[in-house]
């Protein structure tokens, strides 16, 4: 593949540096940026490549409409705006950059904390207001506070490093950190209720999911000291608004300072904003002009290596092998992505080592590639930021994670089967899977049981005592609570002793329902999995 005769779309405002780097190497680049969507339907039809950052909807009728267009690149992490399945569908690559605005971002969350402690911006509009309030804005100093960071990624980790500079020390809570890499950060890796007790400031650094949305809430808020600071530059949702604002209202918080919001953009009437001590900032986390030229030249240069090279660096959804070995690996890989996922779900604590063991045909495959995926669905559920087939090693290794590789010519059984064990805290838990006709993926193994699940939708992982009535019982709570069941099964250690009972649905299971089920004698452990 070459440049010449090819269109790069630009749509969105973009850092003079990237359009440079493309047409250096000899795009045609059309910048046209605030387009309506018929103007952009239009203008996307004879596109090879597309540009965006957050502005432009790369919708599924956007991708319909694209007749040649074969990659889309974020000049940034978040892929909210791109219809990632539908480009897939359509064998367009989808890129992001999502490393560029890591240290922009660590900066604006330590920015707003040095703002609320000093109350820099309310002294600044009583000023402008033409008063003198030298006694009214008293502050406190950071200097041996202790900054609590739920989420140590790539941004929670830089700032561990921004506020132990200053003489803050840091604790921190995240389950999937492992000891080791913690103790190198200098940060004290605590429980969540620890964190909310012994930290002056939290600040957040999560993904938003089911488990992190409302994350901080009344009842969290009520653990903590009186007169936290809380800070969420990650995003909107892991903070309860609501209860924030009667929090800042009787000072149980001193203040919040906030660049992420559940809507955006805010209404001028959120409750939020007519509270004098909550500092706020219109998700511009990430807006430097460092950072704007990073990601611009970064997604510019992964656009030219795909075109020139065959090479897509930063892909989400396709891995950097040569394009005549996928249709043969692409099944493993929707496979080994499944596992990680389902391991990441199972086990408890911080991941501290990954086995990837695969046997027979599959061994002769790119097993490399194979334990990326892997890795991919083992940190994608538990990251802030996209992680993608080319981060991901980078990932786990940052995070302390030992990933090792097993090969075999003996599948047992099976003509191929993959196995991952992972170490985490102090336990160990193994999932296997193969493909059926060399494309439907199977799990095949979870601990000891030997099982036949589609790794797919909603799961509930039932570990019981092999005891009548556990189906039964388990069948009526779900059915007394309009739950679907799509699939069922149930393993065997040995009868009389332990038992797998394996439910799949097509929706979610409610916490209501999981406590129910708990209550049960020979219910031993609940989980819940989502491999959609």
């Amino acid at each position: 593949m070459g440049a010449a005769g090819l269109k790069i779309l630009v749509s969105d405002s973009l850092s003079k540096q990237g359009v440079e780097v493309l047409e250096k190497a000899g795009f045609t680049v059309v910048v046209k940026t605030k387009l309506s969507k018929e103007e952009l339907l239009k203008e996307i039809k004879d596109a090879d490549g597309l540009i965006v950052r957050s502005a432009t909807k790369v919708t599924a009728e956007l991708i319909a409409a694209a007749e040649k267009l074969k990659v889309v690149g974020r000049a940034g992490s978040g892929l909210d705006n791109v219809d990632t399945p539908a480009a897939t569908r359509r064998g367009i690559v989808v890129m992001n950059t999502p490393g560029g605005n890591t240290v922009t971002t660590a900066e604006h969350a330590l920015s707003m904390i040095c703002s609320m402690a000093r109350r820099i911006p309310q002294a600044t509009a009583s000023m402008k207001g033409g008063k003198w309030e030298k006694e009214k804005f008293m502050g406190v100093e950071l200097y041996n506070k202790v900054l609590g960071i739920v989420g140590v990624g790539q941004i929670g980790g830089y700032l561990s490093k921004l506020a132990q500079g200053i003489g803050m020390s840091v604790v921190a809570f995240d389950p999937y950190l492992a000891q080791e890499r913690a103790e190198k950060m200098g940060v004290t890796m605590v429980d969540l209720d620890e964190l909310f007790r012994r930290a002056d400031i939290i600040s957040v650094h999560t993904p938003l999911t089911p488990e992190t949305k409302g994350l901080i809430n009344s009842q969290a808020i009520a653990k903590m000291k009186p007169g936290v600071l809380i800070v969420n530059c990650a995003r909107g949702g892991i903070v309860n608004e609501a209860d924030l604002v009667e929090a800042l209202k009787t000072k149980r918080v001193a203040a919040a300072a906030f660049d992420v919001f559940d809507e955006e953009p805010v209404k001028p009437d959120h409750p939020l904003l007519a509270l004098d001590n909550f500092t706020c900032t219109p998700h511009i986390g990430a807006s430097t002009n460092e950072a704007q030229e990073n990601v611009a030249i970064g997604i510019a240069e992964q656009i030219v290596d795909y075109f020139t090279k065959g090479v897509a660096k930063g892909a989400v959804n396709i891995p950097s092998v040569a394009p005549e070995l996928l249709p043969r690996l692409q099944p493993y890989l929707t496979l080994a992505e499944k596992l990680g996922s389902l391991q990441t779900q199972l086990c408890q604590g911080g991941i501290e080592r990954v086995t990837v063991e695969f046997s027979g045909e599959v061994a002769t495959l790119s097993v490399a590639t194979l334990t990326i995926a892997v890795l991919k669905g083992l940190l994608t559920p538990i990251m802030e930021h996209a992680v993608n087939y080319v981060n991901a090693p980078l990932v786990a290794k940052e995070r302390g994670i030992e990933v090792k590789e097993v090969k075999s010519s003996d599948a047992g059984d099976f003509t191929s089967l993959i196995r991952v064990r992972v170490e985490a805290g102090k336990a160990s838990h193994q999932v296997a899977g193969t493909l059926y006709h060399k494309k439907e993926a199977r799990v095949v193994e979870i601990d000891q049981f030997k099982v036949e699940v589609v790794p797919e939708g909603h799961m509930l992982l039932i570990h019981n005592i092999d005891r009548p009535g556990v189906i039964g019982m388990v069948g009526k709570v779900l059915g007394d609570n309009s739950i679907n069941i799509v699939r069922m099964q149930c393993a065997l250690e040995k009868r009389g002793g332990n038992a797998l009972l394996i439910i799949g649905s097509d929706t979610d299971f409610p916490s209501g329902v999981l406590d129910q089920i708990k209550s049960s004698s020979n219910v031993l452990s609940v989980k819940v999995v989502n491999l959609s």
